[in-house]
């Protein structure tokens, strides 16, 4: 038999037809569907995931916060908290859906552009928000989210204690890192998306909400009290805070006419009060040797708690019950080194912890203390300790960020310090500090900038000290500006 023409043409349409269904159609293989959706590369490419290495479900891809403007209602009796988390943001892409991250706290509305959209909770920390209608790449948009609960605290095994806890004196406070902010407010968690924060914080009256930035008008209707405050100064998520007590409240400014709010928890103000009366003089210090101060307030919250920590909360560091001076200065080093110049990655926290250990080093050459002496007698010291060599500085590996950037750190950059020479080591963190003011940058872009400032060929020091476990050979360890 002979088919027409236009009848076997009409045959093949259909069966290419049927063959691209078999093709483009997703798969309803149970299976298949659920190694698509745990897989974490496909998370990343999804959005639910900022990309770095150590935490890559951490932030999320797709968008640009702008601002986070929040609204918080918190009653330390029921250690209940309800909230409205406005986040502006840009978007990178064309986006059907995004992630913001939030944990433990269950979230009962979402609107986008003003209108309804749909949401789910998924995982430890994934809220996904499919708006009405596509948001444009380029495109600026506001999510408000409606959430609430008891906020939990982030135990890691590695890290320790983080995020929302409730103090001894009956209040709570928000701190830790790398996770925080997202045990009381939904957020792209990631050092890299910086934004704008505004907050007010609704209390029963007789307690005082601190957070960071400056200080607003302050409300009462009710029995409530509502604080309010904004940092315009791009801020990392783990640097946000929300600190609520009995504080007793003390206002003061820098010679500059920067504000400085301080709150100390009860019965800290008594011994810490004169600890904090020397920040105007750090301040001034580290700005000879950092550069101009680059945030907008400044300032302390003394918590009555012996946490595991003190931490750099942006202008207003939370500072544990056991800290001291040198933590003050430490701190306060850590607005220009982490603050204002934050992290690409979390492999880059020496960053902000070995310069900021260093800064204590510092201070005590003010006070008339011999770094070179110092040391030189720490060199012999610890020779034979292979323990504390063994961290790598750089690119440490998950759970390792915090291990010896403190110690090591310290002595690997006064080791750089002399290996280039004082002047071309301050006007490099000066140049630095400067360039990337209010943004972020890695450590492989440190090293670049020394080797650029110094004009020497550096790579030999920098894997030796920060990108290598063991002891430094002696050409590395004892510089020619510090040997005797």
């Amino acid at each position: 038999m002979k088919a027409r023409p236009y009848l076997i043409a009409l045959v093949l349409l259909v069966l290419v037809a049927g063959l691209l269904v078999v093709f483009r159609t997703p798969s309803n293989d149970p299976v298949q569907q659920q190694r698509k959706e745990t897989s974490p590369q496909a998370a990343v490419e999804a959005g639910a995931g900022a990309g770095d290495a150590y935490y890559p479900t951490d932030g999320n891809s797709g968008y640009d916060v702008t601002l986070y403007d929040l609204a918080i209602t918190y009653d330390p009796s029921s250690k209940q908290l309800q909230g409205v988390a406005s986040v502006t943001a840009n978007a990178t892409d064309d986006l059907s859906r995004f992630n913001l991250d939030l944990e433990g706290l269950k979230v009962s509305d979402v609107k986008v552009g003003g209108q309804a959209a749909k949401f789910v909770q998924e995982g430890d920390h994934e809220l996904v928000i499919t708006p009405s209608a596509p948001l444009a790449k380029g495109k600026p948009f506001t999510a408000v989210v409606t959430y609430g609960g008891e906020p939990k605290t982030v135990e890691d095994a590695s890290l320790g204690r983080s995020g929302w806890q409730i103090s001894s004196t009956g209040g709570a406070f928000a701190a830790g890192q790398p996770h925080s902010a997202t045990s009381w407010f939904p957020a792209n968690d990631h050092p890299k998306d910086k934004a704008a924060f505004k907050l007010a914080a609704r209390v029963p009256d007789g307690w005082t909400a601190v957070s960071n930035g400056l200080e607003g008008p302050v409300t009462r209707d009710g029995g409530w009290t509502t604080f309010n405050w904004s940092e315009e100064t791009p801020l990392a998520t783990y640097v946000a805070t929300l600190a609520i007590d009995k504080f007793e409240v003390v206002r003061s400014k820098l010679a500059s006419g920067t504000p400085v709010l301080d709150a100390y928890a009860p019965g800290m103000s008594a011994e810490k009060k004169p600890i904090q009366a020397q920040l105007p003089e750090i301040l001034a210090y580290l700005e000879t040797k950092f550069g101009p101060y680059p945030q907008r307030a400044a300032g302390s919250i003394w918590v009555a708690d012996k946490i595991g920590f003190s931490l750099e909360t942006q202008t207003r560091p939370i500072y544990a019950a056991w800290a001291d001076l040198e933590t003050v200065v430490h701190e306060n080093a850590h607005m220009w080194f982490g603050d204002s110049v934050s992290i690409s990655s979390w492999a880059d926290i020496c960053l902000n912890e070995c310069l900021a250990s260093y800064a204590q080093w510092l201070w005590l050459e003010k006070q008339g203390t011999n770094l070179d002496e110092r040391y030189r007698g720490r060199i012999e010291e610890l020779r034979g300790r292979s323990s504390f060599w063994a961290p790598k500085l750089y690119d440490m590996g998950k759970g390792n960020e915090f291990r010896g950037v403190y110690d090591k750190g310290l002595m690997g950059m006064h080791a750089l310090r002399k290996q280039v020479g004082d002047d071309v080591f301050f006007k490099a963190l000066q140049s630095w500090t400067s360039s990337h003011r209010n943004g972020n940058a890695s450590w492989p872009e440190f090293e670049d900038h020394f080797k650029k400032a110094s004009g020497q060929d550096l790579t030999g020091f920098f894997q030796a000290w920060f990108r290598s476990s063991g002891i430094p050979d002696d050409q590395y360890l004892l510089p020619v500006g510090v040997r005797r």
